[in-house]
């Protein structure tokens, strides 16, 4: 007891250096972040962006190099069909020769047999339009005695509404058709000898829609061809998505498409109508070359929906590959291949981890759990992945916490702190 009061400070100093040395070597935390795992939807998507186009624009043009009057319409006005859009003066036009009569001549011609042709396509396209009306009908009917299920109902009430859309734009075909013949007319009865004040030439709109863009505003001589005003009808609005190669062989007529980013926060729902068949070369930010593919898709939602969307406006598509509603989730941020080094175990390792990491060798992805402060590693098995989450179909359960983005530093057994 002596000899303790006699050492007592010695004997502290050197408890003290003892437990500051093992402090010292004592393995700092690793700082990681971690999410649970839990049960929900599940999805994977290819997002691309887009923009909205018009189905059937028109533009109206010079029929002949002539002086141009000061456009009173202004984009996004409304204009019926028949409704005069431009008028130009005629100018004093030389006397045709006997070809140029001739391939006036011709024009008027052809542009009769392209208005003939053009009815003919509109009367199948009303015909088509009626049986598929009728057909809905009778799917309602069918729907309401549960005899199909709401998946067809839904597809057959797209294709009758494609279906319209076809008709509206065989009959604006039809219009626009008519308006070429009118404008070959013109040019063939204003190619003779003529005077300054022969009259003026009124351009009229082939179809009921809207002023999209405005080529010209004051008054100004035009060259025969040159656009002066684009026409359409923005209630037949789809979106035009190129996309990679590589992911449009992925895709098929009929998949549904989210659109999202475009100005609200609620996404519209869409379906894929029209992979087309030709690729074309773009330059990405990056400065690679990219193989890409037009894919176009209608919208599904009420047009009150998307109604605020006009044409040439940038939405983003997100083409839905595969979904399911209720899978257990594991954070794809968490999931990893292991062994790294192909499968070869290096030294140092405790029989415990050996058989663990064989375990996880022979599935190929492993996860690091949350168990007491410290990180396990454990093996899981897999299957589909989407954006964010894999599912889970072996090795954990719900509720486990487990740790995403996981450092090469982090072993199985260390100790670990959570942000």
């Amino acid at each position: 007891m002596l000899f303790l009061k006699r050492n007592y400070l010695p004997i502290s100093v050197v408890l003290g250096l003892l437990i500051l040395l093992l402090l010292a070597v004592r393995p700092t935390p690793v700082l990681v972040d971690s999410e649970m795992v839990t049960r929900g939807a599940i999805e994977q998507t290819i997002e691309e962006e887009g923009q909205t186009r018009v189905a059937a624009s028109y533009k109206i043009s010079a029929p002949l190099a002539a002086e141009a009057r000061r456009l009173e319409l202004e984009p996004g006005d409304r204009v019926k069909a028949g409704e005069v859009v431009a008028r130009m003066d005629a100018p004093v036009s030389p006397p045709l020769d006997a070809r140029g009569l001739a391939e006036a001549e011709a024009r008027v011609a052809a542009a009769s047999a392209r208005v003939a042709a053009a009815e003919r396509e509109h009367e199948a396209e009303a015909a088509a339009a009626e049986l598929s009306a009728a057909e809905l009908e009778r799917s309602r009917m069918l729907a309401a005695d549960k005899l199909i299920s709401p998946s067809e109902l839904e597809l057959m009430i797209a294709l009758t509404r494609r279906q319209q859309a076809l008709e509206r734009s065989a009959h604006f075909r039809l219009q626009t058709a008519r308006h070429e013949l009118e404008l070959a007319r013109t040019a063939l009865s204003y190619g003779g000898a003529r005077t300054p004040d022969s009259g003026v030439i009124e351009l009229a709109s082939p179809v009921d829609g809207q002023v999209l863009r405005r080529f010209m505003v004051s008054s100004r001589l035009l060259q025969a061809g040159e656009p002066i005003v684009e026409i359409g009808d923005t209630t037949t609005l789809e979106v035009a998505v190129d996309v990679l190669s590589a992911d449009a062989v992925r895709l098929e007529p009929g998949m549904k498409v989210r659109f999202t980013r475009w100005g609200r926060e609620e996404p519209l729902a869409g379906r894929v109508r029209r992979i087309e068949p030709g690729g074309f070369t773009k330059v990405s930010a990056l400065g690679v070359e990219e193989q890409r593919v037009l894919v176009i898709a209608d919208f599904t939602d009420p047009p009150e929906k998307w109604q605020r969307l006009g044409d040439g406006y940038r939405v983003n598509a997100g083409f839905v590959l595969w979904a399911e509603d209720d899978v257990l989730r594991l954070p794809a941020a968490a999931a990893f291949r292991y062994p790294e080094n192909g499968g070869e175990q290096t030294g140092g390792e405790s029989g415990a981890k050996d058989s663990v990491a064989a375990g996880v060798q022979e599935q190929g992805w492993a996860v690091f759990t949350v168990e007491n402060g410290r990180a396990r590693l454990r093996p899981v098995e897999t299957g589909r992945r989407g954006a964010r989450y894999f599912h889970l179909l072996a090795g954990l359960e719900e509720g486990d916490r487990v740790i995403v983005h996981p450092p090469r530093e982090l072993e199985d057994g260390a100790r670990i702190t959570l942000r």
